[in-house]
């Protein structure tokens, strides 16, 4: 069970106070930060199965406010919250449906996905969880009154998605001038997608996952606000090269970086100037940041 104790929601506290992650249209950071706003990957995917509404709430109660998900949509245009492009590590669809092989998520309608346990392959206690519908997801995290940085999976497997995911995040309250600026960004692998949804709404905050090459970087900041790398291939010189660049909405480009699960890794990612760290163990990373 979680328990938010004092030193979690002054650490939280902090952590807003610095502003980092995201809304392009927000006053400019410091060119350093001490302390980068941590996000919950997948929720806290350390101690909950990822992408659940269990993870969401983990990272709640560990007074971490940014949490980070996957969307993908089904056979019947559900916008559902995984990581797989299939359903067979997270779910028991092999028992539900064994003749159902190779298990992808476009092929199986929202009503199908609903029968699936996505929590006992993580632990007992939480047997009988559901692979949420994206606006399970955003009720839940307005509920606890937390943020999204929001991945689009795999866009060229869903032509179309990202008016979905708007038309979605539209009917949910996710977009109005408060949410935008402060609550949320949409990121994916796929440039065109981040395009796509810069086109769309011009005003959502948005970022590339990935490690462009110093000399391509300005070509990114024509329709991406944030560049955000794996770990492994960051340094900072490349973080340094990121922010001197501006984005679309006229602000420094941020830095996200992926996935930092060690107390002494969040170190020398915060060293190297990141703005946000995207981790299984937010708690780990906020004590060893703070």
């Amino acid at each position: 069970m979680f328990v938010r104790t004092a030193t979690a929601s002054t650490a939280a506290a902090a952590l807003l106070g610095a502003g980092a992650l995201l809304p392009a249209d927000r006053p400019e950071a410091p060119e350093r930060q001490t302390a980068p706003v941590v996000v919950a990957h997948r929720g806290a995917s350390g101690y909950a199965p990822e992408n659940t509404l269990a993870a969401a709430d983990a990272a709640d109660a560990l007074g971490i406010d940014w949490v980070e998900n996957d969307v993908h949509r089904t056979r019947d245009g559900e916008l559902v919250v995984l990581h797989d492009t299939n359903l067979k590590r997270t779910t028991d669809v092999e028992q539900v449906f064994p003749d159902r092989a190779p298990w992808a998520v476009k092929d199986f309608t929202a009503a199908e996905l609903a029968k699936l346990d996505a929590g006992s392959w993580f632990g007992t206690q939480f047997t009988g969880a559901r692979v949420p519908t994206l606006t399970q997801f955003l009720h839940r995290l307005e509920r606890n009154r937390q943020k999204l940085l929001l991945e689009i999976k795999s866009p060229a497997t869903y032509p179309g998605i990202e008016r979905d995911i708007i038309r979605v995040l539209g009917r949910s309250g996710w977009l109005d001038r408060s949410h935008v600026r402060n609550r949320l960004v949409i990121q994916s692998f796929g440039a065109e997608s981040v395009k796509k949804v810069h086109a769309l709404r011009p005003d959502i905050t948005t970022g590339f996952l990935g490690t462009p090459a110093v000399a391509d970087l300005p070509s990114y900041a024509a329709f991406t606000d944030q560049i955000n790398p794996s770990y492994a291939t960051i340094g900072a010189d490349y973080v340094a090269a990121v922010h001197r660049l501006k984005g679309p909405h006229g602000k420094r480009l941020r830095v996200n970086t992926w996935t930092v699960n060690k107390a002494a890794d969040a170190v020398k990612a915060r060293d190297y100037g990141v703005d946000g760290i995207i981790t299984n163990f937010p708690d780990v990373v906020r004590d060893a940041t703070s």
